[in-house]
């Protein structure tokens, strides 16, 4: 039994994950699929996704759902009917709020104009597009099926279909980049006015076709010119920063990944899809992973046995786990919110804390913590001092997180 005791469960978000993609990009190392066929399984798909959330549902029952994120692979590819048979299941299910962040995963190459009017219609009241650069030979090189020129377009027809709430995603550190092509791109994303963007580098994931053939990448003294001429840019044109990698206008911050960033719960379904809750009466915090291939995870709706797994966090974990994702935030957070987000209390980590606010990486305003500008530089030296002292060899989770596509 846990010692853990929730005063008040953290807020709970949705992740629905739909896994294909036209093309596999050579730095992504999600769980997405090429759609080698013409058609998609959109009906058999959607039905295993909605007896998927209506599995979970009494794991969460009385709780809101305050977020939607529907991610991929490449969710634009499905057509409005099925998203109409997906957002239609997931309210009739959780009772989700009319004004609730509804958001849509999009890549440019699959822009319809009428198609995303349907979105739009279907309360789908935010898109994350997955534009990466403006350079068509950078565009080339990461294996995106767009040109420059199809990105502003589907920015365009985003903000014709009705979206005044939208992400644009952009890459950093591409391989040949240089400073002023760097900071061309965001210069683009600028003056297409969206409300968010995420700027993040380039990185070689294991498993990827750039990990197998990793290409020329800049190396870190012009990938940090880059970064810090990104950031003031994006300063200058009234974007806040307020993650590592997530820049929003005013009042318009993405409201499901804060909530992934303030150790909230979050419900995964899809294949491959994570989650994350808490539970009130046994203390207890679990994750759960469904099924990763698509046809295992729709073959596992005869029996609804969607659950790939499950694990707990543990006490001595639960620093490490909070701090992975709250010491993202540029204004940190309250330790009140680290009491009620983890049920236990900071004092066994007051040591960690002193050590790196001794060592210019945190600093303390009061009750509130957060990361310096070092901190958020080395965000990996940091969270060292949150590890676990008794250190067995654990394997902490990798959490997808989803601003935008990010491949």
């Amino acid at each position: 039994m846990s010692n853990r005791t929730f005063t008040e469960l953290p807020p709970l978000s949705l992740y629905v994950h739909l896994p294909w993609c036209v093309r596999k990009c050579p730095y992504c190392d999600f769980n997405s699929h090429e759609n080698k066929t013409d058609t998609l399984p959109e009906t058999e798909y959607v039905d295993a996704l909605l007896k998927d959330l209506s599995e979970e549902v009494p794991r969460f029952w009385g709780r809101s759902i305050v977020s939607v994120f529907i991610g991929g692979g490449t969710p634009s590819l499905f057509s409005a009917n099925a998203l109409d048979q997906l957002l239609s299941g997931i309210r009739a299910l959780t009772a989700l709020p009319p004004n609730a962040e509804i958001t849509l995963e999009a890549n440019p190459g699959t822009f319809e104009q009428e198609k995303f009017r349907d979105f739009y219609r279907l309360g789908i009241n935010r898109l994350s597009i997955g534009v990466q650069s403006f350079d068509n030979k950078a565009l080339e090189t990461l294996g995106r099926i767009h040109s420059g020129a199809d990105a502003l377009a589907a920015i365009d027809m985003a903000r014709q279909a009705g979206f005044d709430n939208f992400n644009v995603d952009l890459m950093f550190g591409l391989p040949g980049q240089t400073i002023t092509e760097a900071a061309n791109d965001v210069k683009q994303a600028i003056q297409c006015n969206p409300t968010h963007i995420s700027y993040y580098e380039l990185t070689l994931e294991p498993n990827t076709l750039f990990a197998k053939y990793p290409p020329s990448l800049p190396n870190d003294d012009t990938i940090g010119d880059i970064q810090s001429t990104g950031i003031a840019l994006l300063a200058e044109a009234d974007y806040e920063r307020y993650e590592i990698s997530a820049y929003a206008k005013p009042k318009r911050r993405s409201e499901h990944n804060s909530n992934y960033w303030l150790f909230g719960d979050y419900i995964g379904i899809g294949a491959g899809a994570h989650g994350k809750l808490s539970f009130s009466n046994t203390g207890l915090i679990t994750r759960r992973w469904k099924h990763k291939h698509p046809t295992t995870y729709m073959e596992a709706a005869s029996t609804q046995q969607f659950c790939g797994g499950e694990s707990y966090i543990a006490i001595e974990d639960t620093g490490i786990e909070f701090m992975m994702n709250a010491l993202r935030l540029v204004d940190g957070f309250g330790i009140n919110l680290f009491e009620q987000h983890t049920g236990l209390a900071l004092q066994p980590w007051q040591n960690a804390i002193e050590q790196a606010v001794e060592k210019g990486l945190l600093s303390q305003a009061g009750y509130v913590l957060k990361p310096t500008d070092q901190g958020l530089r080395f965000l990996n030296d940091l969270l060292e001092h949150f590890m676990p002292t008794a250190q067995v060899q654990r394997s902490y989770p990798k959490i997808q997180m989803h601003l935008s596509s990010e491949d």
